[in-house]
């Protein structure tokens, strides 16, 4: 597996290539308007780097989801030429907003993928692996990429439908965001219901309409069709995928950075998944701005995913020695209790507690549920769909 490090350009992500060919294409009268876009962070980091390059001026529209981390690189990077604004909880909110200011302004809009500038920037990703797999003398089966937009996807299509038609394609998808699966179930781009925001450089609502017929016409390209696969990756094993990347490699990935390569874990482990054993494989690495203070989160949900933080809802007796036979009793000699939330109730005989239970083996499972069965005592699993589990999260 070799990664294509987009997380070493100037902006830390690959989102610079799109922003600065549309830019840079830009007439004086365009220039003397300024522009505008909308993003979850890395497309504005691009913008905010161009216009600062190019002395043109631009509104970045960013939703509140988007990391501090991101925020503050988008005022560094772009200097005097950049106004941030903060609109709405998602993505498209953000694009939303931009639109209205762009048809009041007359600012032109920098997509963040929907535009064939954008696609052309973004391809250069996959033209920069192609011949560097070449140099190496390396004969890539698969290039394994993230999708929000389907922007960098659209132009590595593009790319291999045109140079080489023999090298797989994996769209790697967040579980939550899964809209390119979705538009190719529906025959073009349709609008998910929900969007999990965690991956936030890739959830996106809605692909790009600009986007999707690119990959189309690569999936039906008269030189060779392109062999595309799509892959819906659990949030949980992202967040494992960037422990594991920053433990072995040091690499500091943000989420959509890691979707690639956790990607990748699902498809060896797919019988059907197509790859033969020793083939070659490129994994692009979209970004490394993650904030430092998501780490806490990004750990509580790989422990969830591999199976090894688990919690319950306890009923205790309210009696002295409960919560010591709990410990003596139920709980394994390599377990430790994480969480322990308990409410006193003076008119029963029996208190709640929210208990996260972190295993010494998650293979333990069972026998820790058994033991809490035989206990006596009410326990209840809280699952990780429940809404309760937001509370811990």
């Amino acid at each position: 597996m070799w990664l294509k490090r987009e997380d070493l350009t100037t902006v830390r992500s690959y989102k610079v290539r799109g922003a600065y060919t549309v830019i840079a294409g830009l007439d004086a009268a365009a220039r003397e308007r300024g522009v505008t876009c909308a993003s979850a962070g890395n497309h504005a980091q691009g913008v905010a780097y161009a216009c600062a390059r190019a002395g043109v001026r631009a509104t970045i529209f960013l939703p509140r989801t988007t990391p501090r981390q991101k925020r503050d690189r988008v005022a560094t990077l772009g200097g005097a030429f950049v106004e941030v604004v903060i609109a709405g909880e998602a993505y498209d909110d953000a694009a939303s907003a931009c639109a209205e200011f762009a048809e009041a302004s007359g600012a032109t809009v920098v997509p963040a993928f929907d535009h064939p500038q954008t696609i052309a920037g973004q391809g250069t990703v996959t033209a920069e692996v192609v011949d560097q797999a070449a140099d190496a003398g390396l004969e890539p089966a698969a290039i394994v990429v993230p999708v929000g937009g389907a922007g960098l996807l659209a132009g590595a299509v593009t790319l291999l439908a045109e140079r080489a038609p023999g090298v797989r394609v994996v769209a790697a998808e967040p579980a939550g965001a899964a809209s390119l699966a979705a538009a190719l179930d529906a025959g073009g781009p349709t609008d998910l219901v929900q969007v999990d925001p965690f991956v936030d450089g890739a959830a996106v609502r809605r692909v790009g309409a600009v986007t999707y017929a690119a990959v189309e016409a690569a999936r039906r390209a008269s030189g060779g069709p392109i062999d595309l696969t799509t892959v819906a990756v659990p949030e949980g094993l992202i967040c494992v995928e960037m422990l594991d990347l920053y433990q072995a490699d040091g690499i500091i990935a943000e989420p959509a950075g890691a979707l690639a390569s956790a990607a990748l874990r699902q498809v060896v482990a797919d019988p059907a998944g197509g790859l033969v054993p020793g083939s070659t494989v490129v994994c692009v690495v979209s970004g490394g701005n993650n904030d430092v203070s998501r780490y806490a989160d990004v750990v509580e949900r790989a422990l969830v995913h591999e199976g090894v933080k688990h919690y319950f809802l306890v009923e205790f007796p309210q009696e002295p020695g409960a919560l010591r036979r709990f410990l003596d009793e139920v709980l394994g000699p390599d377990d430790d209790i994480t969480l322990f939330e308990y409410t006193k109730r003076n008119n029963r005989e029996t208190g709640p507690a929210l208990v996260g239970v972190e295993l010494g083996d998650p293979a333990e499972l069972d026998g820790l549920v058994e033991r809490m069965r035989t206990s006596n005592l009410r326990v209840e699993k809280v699952d990780p769909d429940s809404p309760l589990f937001g509370f811990v999260l």
